[in-house]
């Protein structure tokens, strides 16, 4: 069995990712990469990894429904999918549709797409909104202490400037960046609601852009409500996420310049305070593959009954850090 992805929007970094991943893909074939920047233009042109004849398209919302995609990707700025979602109701057509803007994270129409944490929700699922980046890592870094939170948890968090995607602006001005570090909407930011919405505990975060490029880092600081030892804090996050393929549990902290290119997440750093009620856990991962691309894979793969980690290099099961 196969299946044509369309993806809307291609021209930005994280489109780019997906047409590697779908390129390389057992089962899955490009059935159409829109672009009004690009339109006409081969793929391959842009992409080398992909060896198809698929040419960027310009088709309206209206015209998507008749390009018969089996599942379509909308890679597009925040507050855009409305429409495409609306024409292809409009027209009585159900593809499989991941949405990688924030518009369907908080619908309970659609499922919220974090496969570690939310994988049992996931069979026959149509409609499926792609986590943010950063609420990603907040949410796996987080989570296993889930139960034992006491108060707000804080996190610190550093992207490189591909998160800011291609509209030029100061975020991913490289000129500005220079030597710098940016912080910007330092309260209420769409991941902060997010991830306080999801793991249904108010976090507050505080984001910042970075000179490089890919990965972004997050520094979490949890308040707990009762003491606990380090050994314990090591074989909670090592019991969590033993089986999965994409995380990867580290004593040390990890750096955001090994995680890019990578598609797992890599959590550690664990620092606990002198009474033991308070820890500091350090994730990373590249945020346009399990930030957003490889993690809209595994989406896709679970929609049509595909193995979770097919067409994602590398995803065999790490084995977890000596303690």
């Amino acid at each position: 069995m196969s299946a044509h992805v369309g993806i809307v929007g291609g021209r930005g970094h994280t489109g780019a990712e997906l047409i590697r991943l779908l390129a390389a893909h057992p089962q899955f074939e490009i059935g159409f990469v829109s672009s009004r920047e690009l339109a006409g233009q081969r793929v391959s042109t842009h992409v080398p990894e992909y060896r198809g004849d698929v040419r960027f398209s310009s088709p309206s919302h209206e015209d998507l429904p008749s390009l018969h995609a089996d599942a379509v990707v909308l890679a597009l700025p925040n507050g855009k999918a409305a429409a495409c979602v609306a024409a292809f109701d409009d027209a009585g057509m159900d593809p499989v549709i991941v949405d990688l803007s924030a518009d369907h994270r908080f619908d309970a129409a659609w499922h919220y797409g974090l496969p570690e944490l939310t994988r049992a929700q996931a069979v026959g699922r149509r409609r499926i909104a792609n986590p943010g980046c950063y609420a990603t890592a907040m949410q796996l870094a987080i989570a296993p202490m889930r139960d034992a939170l006491a108060g707000p948890v804080q996190c610190f968090g550093v992207s490189g400037y591909s998160g800011a995607g291609t509209t030029p602006s100061d975020k991913n001005d490289p000129d500005k960046l220079r030597d710098n570090l940016m912080p910007y909407a330092l309260t209420g930011h769409v991941h902060e609601r997010e991830v306080s919405a999801r793991l249904q505990h108010p976090v507050e975060f505080m984001p910042h852009v970075a000179p490089h490029f890919r990965g972004l880092t997050i520094t979490a600081n949890l308040h707990l409500s009762r003491p606990f030892s380090l050994d314990e804090v090591r074989a909670i996050y090592r019991g969590r996420y033993a089986d999965e393929p994409l995380l990867r549990v580290l004593d040390e902290a990890p750096w955001v310049s090994h995680i890019a290119g990578a598609h797992h997440v890599e959590i550690g750093g664990f620092t606990l305070s002198a009474d033991g009620r308070r820890l500091v856990v350090v994730a990373t991962e590249d945020n346009l593959l399990k930030g957003a691309a490889t993690q809209a894979l595994q989406n896709l793969n679970l929609a049509f009954g595909f193995d979770e980690f097919a067409g994602i290099p590398g995803s065999f099961p790490l084995p977890l850090e000596e303690g």
